[in-house]
């Protein structure tokens, strides 16, 4: 039941995102600055797409003496191709977004992981295409790459898509433009280890 659950509100959040898209709205952004991840992704999800109308013309064809199940699979069918249009509308209006230190890492509708910029240690521009699964790492690759990696002093929580939490201490991501990210992530890790320390309160 709660797999199903979730399952729900994903789906949801596509839909919503699908309306923020339509109308050139970006979600969680704010006053901070959002770095995309999905250039070049529309083609992809367009040939899924594709492939989807064929599979739906092929199959109203073998159908068309069976209404009813006729019926039901081109309701599927149009369902499947509204949720990728919904995944894409949910990379473009999801983006990574730095402000009031933190990086909020995203990836479509199933990850939002904020990282507080006192917590990494590291920030490096670096292109992976490979990712093995490994404990304390999570790997966001979009088309099988990240361009940045985020080493930290010390693990935040990362929800899974099914609700089960891991501890991870190392994040690689994707931005479409990495080196901005990385200078930026930098300049706010600059002014983060300049905040003096507060004075203790004198003896008493």
């Amino acid at each position: 039941m709660r797999t199903i659950t979730v399952l729900l509100r994903h789906e949801l959040r596509l839909l919503a995102s699908l309306l923020l898209w339509a109308g050139r709205r970006r979600h969680g952004v704010g006053a901070g600055r959002a770095f995309g991840y999905a250039r070049g992704q529309g083609a992809v999800l367009a040939g899924f797409g594709f492939v989807c109308l064929i599979e739906t013309f092929t199959m109203s064809v073998l159908l068309r003496d069976w209404p009813a199940l006729h019926t039901a699979v081109l309701i599927l069918d149009v369902y499947t191709l509204v949720l990728l249009a919904g995944m894409y509308a949910a990379w473009q209006v999801r983006p990574h977004v730095l402000a009031d230190g933190t990086l909020r890492v995203r990836h479509a509708a199933h990850v939002d992981l904020r990282i507080p910029l006192d917590r990494i240690a590291a920030v490096r521009h670096e292109r992976r295409s490979t990712h093995e699964r490994a404990d304390g790492e999570l790997n966001l690759a979009v088309g099988s790459q990240t361009s940045v990696t985020l080493e930290l002093t010390e693990p935040v929580a990362h929800v899974t898509f099914l609700g089960r939490r891991r501890d991870v201490d190392v994040v690689r991501l994707h931005a479409d433009d990495a080196r901005d990210l990385v200078r930026d992530l930098e300049r706010g890790l600059t002014r983060v280890r300049n905040i003096p320390s507060p004075s203790p309160d004198p003896p008493g």
